[in-house]
């Protein structure tokens, strides 16, 4: 386009100055001429540059999934074969389950056998509670018939003890009477002797009461004892009964802790042995399918087995520099040259200007960051809406087309940038590898 502007304006100057000689010819006129063609090829690349602006690194991107399997094992099937569309869920490949399946399986028994464990602490823990009862019922049992009984028989002989020393106390004082009554000759010997034989008798009875209060207090003691056995049991059954209730009690969940942690393993296990299928993540297809069965497959992010390309439209994307950003609104009008297409002119609209740029992300790191360098300024990234004549060509993804937006300044100069886009276009008929 340039050669053109220059070319048309050589063949003005050509023929005002030497066909029709309007203008005369010499140093200032050409000088005139010269100076007003740099000024308008100046002022034209300006504003084309500004207000309908063009990118050449025009791209067409699709999103991408690596495909880094979740567990490590040994490939045994590949079933996607590359570029071939697949639907959400449909297997990629498989990995040799058989070693997990072991550990499930094994895990499977020790759950039964946990279960089994706590069902058996459960029917400890009835047993259990009914020693503790009987124990208590025996204690209860024990303290009544103690009470009842033997403290009654030993609080009777006490009170006969009592009573009996008294009497034999008075009945000593009627001897010490008697004997010094006899001795005056106021009494008879006879009346003396009954007085003593009061006394022996009180004494034998005496001695009688005080042996049954020996052996009700022998019977004390030993119901004594017959409590302190009952309390211990009581109290043996009572620690086996917590031990058990702890081994049975749940701590969380209300499931047993040993069955709660086996089940946790066993349900990992059993998510691991779903993971030797991979499916794919969407719809789409994997390229560049290089997996092969025996290869082993391992969950390292940075070394994917595949590479999943999502089924959607591809985006479209160029970048442009600062200054134009201004000038450029969403919707408003684009055209498209691909490399792949010479030749061919395609519609498209801005869809989206991104808001941030590599120069201004920001990351925590260990070390105290700069500002980019000023010569580093980065070019701004705009996203097109494109329409079903461009969808349906046969252009691989990444394929770089030449990107011109119309913006609503100077709308007479988007004329020039058609012409130049479109000789553009025509160029990419010229190969050059």
């Amino acid at each position: 386009m340039l050669e053109l502007i220059i070319g048309t304006y050589g063949g003005l100057c050509w023929l005002l100055f030497k066909k029709f000689k309007i203008i005369p010819t010499n140093t200032y006129t050409i000088a005139t001429a010269i100076l007003i063609g740099v000024l308008q090829l100046a002022f034209l690349a300006l504003f084309l540059m500004l207000f309908h602006p063009v990118a050449n690194d025009g791209r067409t991107l699709a999103l991408t999934t690596p495909i880094v399997p979740q567990i490590r094992g040994r490939v045994i099937e590949v079933s996607a074969q590359g570029n071939q569309p697949l639907k959400k869920g449909d297997v990629l490949f498989r990995i040799d389950p058989d070693p997990i399946q072991y550990q499930v399986d094994r895990l499977d028994a020790m759950l039964a056998e946990a279960i089994t464990r706590a069902s058996q602490l459960g029917e400890k823990l009835k047993a259990a509670q009914a020693v503790t009862a009987q124990s208590k019922a025996d204690l209860a049992a024990s303290e009544s018939e103690l009470d009842r009984q033997v403290r009654e028989a030993w609080e009777q002989a006490r009170a006969v003890v009592t009573r009996k020393k008294s009497e034999l106390v008075l009945a000593r004082k009627d001897e010490v009477r008697s004997s010094t009554l006899l001795k005056r000759g106021t009494i008879t010997r006879k009346r003396f002797e009954q007085d003593q034989q009061q006394v022996e008798s009180l004494i034998a009875q005496l001695r009688e009461a005080e042996a049954g209060a020996r052996k009700a207090r022998e019977k004390i003691n030993a119901g004594g004892n017959r409590l302190r056995a009952a309390r211990e049991k009581l109290a043996q059954a009572q620690s086996k009964e917590r031990e058990t209730r702890l081994a049975f009690e749940p701590e969380s969940s209300g499931i047993n802790p040993e069955v709660r942690r086996i089940t946790a393993q066993l349900d990992g296990k059993r998510w691991e042995l779903a993971q030797t299928v991979v499916r794919a993540p969407a719809s789409g297809y994997v390229t560049q399918v290089a997996l092969c069965p025996g290869q082993m497959a391992v969950p390292i992010p940075l070394a994917p087995v595949m590479i999943f390309v999502h089924g959607e439209r591809p985006i479209l994307a160029a970048t442009f520099p600062q200054a134009v950003i201004s000038a450029i609104k969403l919707g408003q009008e684009a055209e498209l040259a691909f490399k792949a297409y010479p030749g061919r002119i395609f519609k498209a609209r801005v869809s989206k200007i991104m808001p941030i740029i590599a120069q201004g992300q920001a990351t925590a790191s260990g070390t105290i960051r700069s500002l980019p360098s000023a010569k580093s300024l980065g070019r701004i990234p705009i996203v097109f809406e494109y329409g079903d004549d461009v969808a349906t060509l046969n252009l691989p993804i990444g394929s770089l087309a030449t990107v011109a937006i119309y913006t609503d300044r100077v709308p007479f100069l988007s004329i020039v940038r058609k012409i130049l886009l479109r000789i553009k276009s025509w160029e990419n008929y010229i190969f050059i590898p």
